[in-house]
């Protein structure tokens, strides 16, 4: 496959030293803005899915007029967090367990 180029790049100089001393042994800048670019595109996918699944999910809940309070949310998660410190700490409760939040 052939390669293609990017328009040039301008930047300030503050930001050209720093790219350059965040270079590895035999890396080149190209390689790092590839690198940078081709990442930075996988988050903003990552980014757009979890966006659509939230948005998916609070139509599917106005549809069904089915909602969670917050505080149940956050009851659930207590227990989570509590459940997989057990080991650990032997029955230690969180601060919002403990005082009922």
């Amino acid at each position: 496959m052939k390669t293609s180029t990017f328009p040039a790049l301008r930047a300030k100089p503050e930001l050209r030293e720093a790219a350059e001393r965040a270079l590895r042994p035999n890396e080149t800048l190209s390689n790092l803005m590839e690198a940078s670019l081709e990442s930075y595109i996988a988050h903003r996918a990552a980014e757009d899915d979890f966006i659509a699944r939230g948005l998916r999910s609070a139509q599917k809940a106005k549809e069904a007029n089915r909602y969670i309070s917050a505080e149940a949310v956050f009851v659930k998660l207590d227990k989570k967090l509590i459940d997989a410190k057990q080991p650990a700490t032997a029955g230690k409760t969180t601060k919002r367990a403990a005082s009922g939040a």
